[in-house]
């Protein structure tokens, strides 16, 4: 049952693939102009960050726009200056990524639980603002996206992940734990914002309590974010190919082709 508010099927799927033909035409301009572009995507656990990266992503080339989701810092990165793991991913001229979480772990997770001292929390604070001066003043365009659910939401999520076994592992030790803490990250989120919503790098709040919705209103503000022309190739005029057939193929009894399944889908017991 839809929530009230939320799009209807077909509104949301006939918005969504106007959207995603804009997003080509989004991926040849940024392609032609040799753009740098960075979109982060935060926010809490289950809040939609996911989902609405894979609307961006698929009509697009991955050779020009790609997702970086960064696991767990080894040893070795830990003793790294700490923006250095993610400059690695960084676009290079004609390149999109989108970053599935970033470098403002230290402010959420690790500040929250604990993984990083409280010291190397307040140097975060005080560099970050200036680690994305200097990103924008490079060149580089850097877009900030904070999904914001409720707890009734986030929670409601939860426990259907828990029992979709497909989506099961999403559910990881740090997210059962984050459950308790809601207030914790509440704050953490609020003191984030007043340090690094600036002028020059600011912060894009996503009400996401309602997918569809929250997918169709990221993705629409960030196309109008770019004054982009279409340079969508034209249709190439391509003449009907009729095989010669001068060659001679592999026999069919020769290969080996995976069995045909599918017409015994329904029937099995």
């Amino acid at each position: 049952m839809s929530k009230p508010g939320s799009l209807n099927k077909k509104e949301y799927e006939q918005e969504l693939i106007r959207l995603q033909v804009e997003l080509v035409k989004l991926q040849e301009w940024v392609k032609s102009r040799k753009l740098r572009v960075i979109v982060i995507f935060e926010g809490r656990d289950a809040s939609g960050k996911g989902g609405t990266i894979k609307r961006i992503t698929q009509p697009l080339n991955p050779r020009i726009c790609r997702v970086a989701a960064l696991p767990i810092p080894t040893e070795r990165e830990k003793t790294q200056w700490y923006f250095q793991r993610y400059v690695a991913h960084f676009p290079a001229g004609g390149e999109i990524v989108l970053l599935d979480r970033s470098w403002y772990n230290r402010a959420g997770v690790e500040n929250v639980m604990g993984y990083c001292s409280p010291e190397q929390y307040e140097s975060f604070l005080q560099d970050c603002p200036i680690f994305e001066k200097l990103l924008i003043d490079s060149g580089i365009i850097l877009i900030k996206y904070w999904f914001s659910v409720s707890h009734e939401e986030q929670e409601r999520r939860f426990l259907k992940r828990n029992a979709d076994p497909t989506r099961r592992w999403k559910l990881s030790p740090v997210d059962l734990e984050a459950r308790e803490k809601w207030e914790e990250y509440s704050k953490a989120k609020d003191d984030m914002l007043e340090y690094t919503d600036t002028d020059i790098s600011p912060w894009y709040i996503v009400e996401a309590d309602i997918k569809k919705n929250a997918r169709i209103n990221c993705i629409s503000h960030l196309l109008g974010l770019f004054e982009y022309e279409d340079l969508t190739p034209r249709p190439i005029d391509m003449e009907i190919l009729t095989p010669k057939m001068e060659y001679q193929r592999t026999p069919y009894e020769k290969q080996r082709f995976v069995p045909d399944v599918s017409g015994t889908i329904g029937t099995l017991e």
